[in-house]
């Protein structure tokens, strides 16, 4: 009955009712929207004091729960239990009991721990901040699987050296700008960042229509009015002129379609414009339909 804490990641990609907790905050931009963590304890509940490398919106529901932050300072971690990183004690510049409807914002990198007084639910909006090590190993994967970067290094007109077995700057400099050709290739770059961006961490709530649906089907039902509703934790994001779902990118010149695509999360076939005159966008639209992306509202 006492000092045991539950916590569930992406709630709101199986929720209706959490997954609309997450829209208040979408005047935050969506690429930077991770999930929705519901924590239940009891008293004596939480995790220790620790810190986390992202920013997080705590929201008090039932219950009470006593949150103490701490100053951002270099602190060093431990592990107490394999699936706990901890940090040691440290003086609090928030000190808060927190009641049903409080909120609390910490920022990446503050010391925090929260515990509860009686059973109590709290409910946290996480926002994701890719750290260079992700980058660069997800640009390292997309070159890797399209074969880019197959040119070698060449240098004809080598210079000599007094030391055979020292690399000159000029040298480096040359190969340190091999690589960042890669990254500096606007057309290369903004598709691997659209992918990389819009795969979902959390495992998504899919269910395939029975049967699939035809492009036909969905063009009449569209027309006649039918809504379609967007999967609840599904990633749709604009990155310069292209839309991507889930890591998949949709060719459109229909900016107005894509654009009602990403930021509405329920729509009617109107807001698609020319797109649904369009059959390569309808078949597109309809191929994210039978994956599960988007469903027919009853």
């Amino acid at each position: 009955e006492h000092n045991w804490s539950l916590l569930v990641q992406a709630v709101d990609h199986w929720h209706d009712a959490s997954a609309a907790l997450m829209r208040p905050f979408r005047h935050i931009p969506d690429w930077r929207t991770d999930d929705l963590m519901i924590s239940f304890s009891v008293p004596g509940g939480g995790v220790g004091p620790h810190i986390d490398q992202y920013d997080v919106f705590i929201i008090q529901g039932t219950g009470q729960r006593r949150w103490r932050v701490g100053e951002k300072i270099p602190m060093k971690q431990h592990c107490p239990h394999p699936d706990l990183l901890q940090v040691g004690p440290f003086e609090p510049i928030i000190d808060e009991l927190m009641v049903p409807g409080d909120i609390l914002y910490i920022p990446p990198g503050f010391p925090h721990e929260g515990y509860s007084l009686e059973n109590a639910l709290n409910y946290s909006v996480g926002f994701r901040s890719p750290n260079g090590r992700e980058l660069v190993s997800g640009f390292a994967d997309y070159v890797l699987a399209r074969e880019l970067g197959s040119y070698r290094y060449s240098d004809p007109d080598i210079p000599e050296r007094e030391h055979p077995a020292t690399v000159l700057p000029q040298e480096l400099n040359a190969l340190q700008k091999m690589m960042l050709d890669l990254v500096q290739q606007p057309e290369h770059f903004q598709r691997w960042f659209g992918e990389f961006i819009t795969q979902s961490r959390h495992e998504l709530d899919i269910a395939p229509p029975e049967p699939p649906y035809q492009p036909g089907e969905v063009y009449e039902l569209l027309q006649q009015g039918a809504a379609l509703r967007r999967l609840n934790g599904l990633r749709v994001l604009c990155v310069a002129e292209q839309c991507f779902v889930n890591g998949e990118c949709l060719d459109t010149p229909h900016r107005s379609a894509a654009l009602a695509l990403s930021e509405q999360l329920t729509f009617e076939g109107s807001v698609l414009g020319e797109g649904l005159e369009d059959p390569s966008f309808l078949a597109k639209l309809t191929v994210f339909i039978n994956s599960g992306y988007w469903y027919f509202m009853d």
